[in-house]
């Protein structure tokens, strides 16, 4: 089973000089669980030679390699997994695709599009936005813990909540059936991101295993 605990999203960041590969290298060495490339905004070609070298990262890392929304560049690089959101391309049919073994992820907001994504073969679910977030701005409105709560009730799959997660609401998504957090903003805005993925990390297993949290 997929290890959510720390599900970083890369983005570029480029009033501070970070690229999508200077985030996944950092999110990889402060112990990141998984990493998923997301970018809407270049050429193809572009895009596919950034998910070549974090398809690099990763497989030296050992941890799995997710491409959000393009199904090619995810075949191409040979990629651990798909994610999707609603709009995109259902579960099945992706899974039709790139074969059983791999990872497909879809992003929901609703008990409705939850149910539907498990039915349709989803590995797990992608949940928010929880919080408000500046990093999507296809986003949509918050949903809240109690809509993550609602969802953890009526699927059996893996939730991974994503939308404004910060150290100061982990507990309360944790608490909420989360079982991982994803983060973009974060990390890739933190004055120093590894340190940023260590403390989330940390925070996020404190939370799963409290014998280990300091008294």
């Amino acid at each position: 089973m997929i290890n959510l605990d720390l599900y970083l999203i890369t983005t570029e960041v480029p009033q501070m000089g970070r690229s999508h590969i200077d985030v996944a290298r950092a999110g990889i060495a402060g112990g990141a669980s998984v990493i998923q490339f997301r970018e809407k905004g270049k050429d193809n070609q572009t895009i596919y030679e950034i998910a070549c070298k974090i398809r690099e990262l990763t497989r030296t890392a050992g941890i799995p390699f997710i491409v959000n929304d393009r199904v090619d560049i995810a075949l191409a690089v040979d990629a651990d997994g798909i994610h999707g959101g609603q709009k995109d391309m259902p579960a099945a049919a992706v899974s039709s695709f790139i074969g059983k073994v791999k990872i497909v992820g879809t992003s929901v907001s609703s008990v409705e599009e939850a149910v539907r994504a498990e039915r349709e073969g989803a590995s797990y679910l992608g949940v928010g936005p929880i919080f408000p977030t500046p990093s999507k701005s296809d986003a949509g409105e918050p949903i809240g813990c109690e809509m993550l709560a609602q969802i953890r009730k009526s699927v059996s799959i893996p939730l991974v909540a994503i939308g404004g997660i910060n150290l100061n609401n982990v507990e309360d998504v944790f608490k909420a059936g989360a079982d991982g957090i994803a983060v973009i903003s974060a990390v890739a805005c933190a004055p120093d991101m590894e340190q940023a993925v260590k403390e989330l990390l940390k925070k996020f297993k404190e939370l799963k295993c409290p014998k280990n949290r300091k008294e």
